[in-house]
């Protein structure tokens, strides 16, 4: 299980420093202002639609009924079927009516911004397509426990992204955003690339052609699977999609703030993502398809004794990222981002947003573990309902505290919401069972830690403070 835990962790951790990189690109030649927030707008719509209908709901229901089936290459060509056709209209249709979806993801916009950022949208919105099929490859490697091929490919995109930036650096803005936009769907062929030549050397492209060579003579094999899989994957892309319906409101509320809020909200939670994607969905990622095959074959003792492990394995890491992140929140984004157009009132506003972020990695993290109980035991629906609660606290909480804190108001809504949800995960998954897990020894080196943690980095914040005004 750390072995893939590890060779996940190491391959975000490769694609996420090239992703800083890039962001310490985008904030230097760009900075915060009209021309980014168009970019990461045309960038978020297609990023939206492959979480709700690949990345989330689609790999936590493939997975345990692709387990289950009998014609496994019959069943996934089946699949791929449907969605990528569904994914292709909905792509067709954005490219016709560019304008409405600008317009739908960022209302505050005025008409010219609309204007501009419409053909930015239609661009960005083929790498749905793209990372649909990659998703739905990721799968069946994952299934076969590769990993590698799939943590490290997002580093493509974001070469792809580096040198747009690269070769557009000394362009009018709006160049470099159809520059940054052609990288995106550049980036997304070569995923897919990586892929199909991870595919052919582990020998599953015979079982994925065979599925489709036999599909129609075959179907009616599966069709009990086919409806099994259909019924489970609404509620779970419901699911899925709170989280992103979360973000697509952080975005359209932001478009009512000041000029550089869409901005502030992307660059830290670019950070925030860093530790959980490092960890904590490095870790559900390698931990998913163990679980599965357990639960599936009934054995939820050893189901239980991996996740264990993977609790306080996480737990300490994410304690120490959200001390690290909240203490040294502004040196982090000052390092990070404060040059050329990124001013330093640019780095005070994404600061105060990153901090309300940090408060609930914790949670955040932990819930994507627990969770992967429920999907794996096909609660699909318990799940949807702890997410509509979620996103349901994170509205009341956005629109109460957007005036008086403005865009950090917005980052510490989807905290409280991310604590909803953890503790209504953990009363589906069992608090008995909770209880089991954290009754031991590692509860007091826990806290221990973290008090020492803090106290360490309170002195390096302290020395750094007195090296800087001397």
């Amino acid at each position: 299980m750390f072995k893939a835990i590890f060779t996940n962790s190491f391959g975000i951790l490769f694609s996420r420093i090239l992703g800083f990189f890039r962001d310490l690109l985008t904030a230097s030649i760009l900075g915060a202002n009209i021309y980014s927030d168009i970019f990461f707008i045309a960038f978020k719509l297609p990023n939206l639609f492959r979480r709700i209908f690949a990345e989330g709901a689609f790999t936590q229901v493939f997975m345990p009924a692709f387990a289950r089936s009998k014609h496994k290459g019959v069943f996934s060509a089946n699949v791929f079927l449907i969605f990528i056709s569904i994914v292709l209209l909905i792509t067709l249709i954005v490219n016709l009516f560019p304008s409405l979806w600008a317009q739908a993801i960022a209302v505050g916009f005025d008409e010219k911004s609309i204007e501009i950022a419409a053909p930015f949208v239609a661009i960005n919105f083929w790498y749905l397509p793209l990372i649909f099929t990659i998703t739905f490859l990721s799968a069946i490697l994952q299934y076969k426990h590769h990993f590698a091929t799939s943590a490290f490919s997002t580093a493509l995109l974001n070469l792809s992204l580096i040198l747009a930036l690269y070769f557009s650096q000394d362009k009018s803005q709006i160049e470099i955003v159809y520059y940054l936009s052609w990288g995106v769907v550049i980036g997304g062929i070569l995923q897919l690339l990586v892929h199909l030549i991870a595919i052919q050397r582990l020998g599953l492209l015979k079982l994925i052609v065979g599925g489709f060579k036999y599909l129609h003579k075959k179907s009616k094999f599966i069709k009990s699977d086919t409806t099994k899989f259909r019924n489970q994957f609404f509620p779970a892309m419901w699911g899925n999609s709170t989280a992103q319906v979360s973000a697509f409101l952080d975005t359209f509320l932001a478009s009512f703030l000041l000029t550089g809020s869409i901005s502030y909200l992307y660059y830290a939670n670019r950070i925030f993502q860093l530790p959980l994607a490092l960890f904590a969905i490095a870790t559900s990622i390698a931990l998913f398809p163990r679980i599965a095959r357990y639960i599936k074959n009934k054995d939820e003792k050893k189901a239980l004794e991996f996740l264990q492990h993977a609790f306080w394995f996480l737990a300490f890491l994410l304690t120490a990222s959200a001390i690290g992140g909240l203490v040294l929140s502004r040196e982090i984004t000052s390092l990070l981002f404060q040059r050329g157009a990124f001013s330093a009132d640019d780095t005070q506003n994404t600061t105060l947003v990153l901090q309300m972020y940090m408060i609930g990695l914790l949670p955040f993290g932990l819930q994507k573990l627990f969770v992967l109980w429920l999907y794996a035991k096909e609660m699909q629906m318990k799940a949807a309902k702890i997410a509509t609660y979620s996103l349901l606290t994170y509205i009341i909480f956005a629109l109460s505290l957007i005036s008086p804190m403005g865009v950090s108001g917005l980052a510490l809504a989807s905290t409280v919401g991310g604590f909803v949800s953890f503790t209504l995960t953990i009363r589906v998954f069992g608090v008995k069972n909770f209880f089991n897990i954290i009754h031991s020894k590692n509860t007091i080196y826990l806290f221990v830690s973290a008090i020492l943690f803090t106290i360490l980095l309170l002195i390096f914040k302290l020395i750094f403070f007195t090296l800087r005004t001397v």
